[in-house]
């Protein structure tokens, strides 16, 4: 599992690089020229509602998703499951940093605002991870604590994606 942890960092560290590189006209997406078209995407604190909100739904799907997929017995579609959203997420906030139009400090406003959702996850899986004790006498809580850190990694590095990619996009 940590392998896969260690696969995902280097993967996401390649997106971050790569992916802004991409010569996709803001004029030729739909999405974009839709979003640039909403008179309240130009406010950075009303954009960075937006993107908070749907961060919220994003990770709220696939929990649910997950949380039904915990029923069937079928192995690794929780992997395939969570490397979707992923992908749905950075597509995400691609497209939002580059429909912004606006200065630089209401683009990094916008770009806090929005991604602090998962700065927030960080903060109450770390809480969790602190405040752990066992449901019944010797119980072992090692393996919660591995899950719970591995939950704070991930909330961390989904912050911090989303911050520099919509914050920070390079543009030609």
């Amino acid at each position: 599992m940590s392998l896969l942890l260690i696969l995902g960092l280097i993967g996401i560290a390649l997106v971050l690089v790569f992916m802004p590189r991409l010569n996709i006209d803001p004029g030729k997406s739909k999405a974009i020229h839709r979003l640039q078209g909403y008179k309240w995407f130009h406010n950075h604190w009303y954009a960075g509602l937006f993107l908070f909100c749907m961060n919220a739904v994003l990770f709220t799907f696939t929990c649910l998703v997950l949380f039904a997929l915990m029923y069937f017995t079928i192995p690794f579609v929780h992997l395939l499951v969570m490397l979707a959203a992923v992908i749905v997420s950075i597509l995400f906030w691609f497209l939002l940093g580059r429909a912004w139009q606006g200065a630089k400090s209401g683009r990094i406003k916008m770009s806090g605002a929005g991604s602090s959702f998962y700065f927030l996850l960080t903060i109450v899986f770390s809480y969790w991870f602190f405040k752990i004790e066992p449901e019944y006498p010797g119980e072992d809580t090692f393996m919660r604590a591995v899950g719970l850190l591995f939950a704070i990694v991930v909330s961390l590095v989904a912050f911090i994606t989303c911050f520099v990619m919509t914050g920070f996009p390079r543009r030609k």
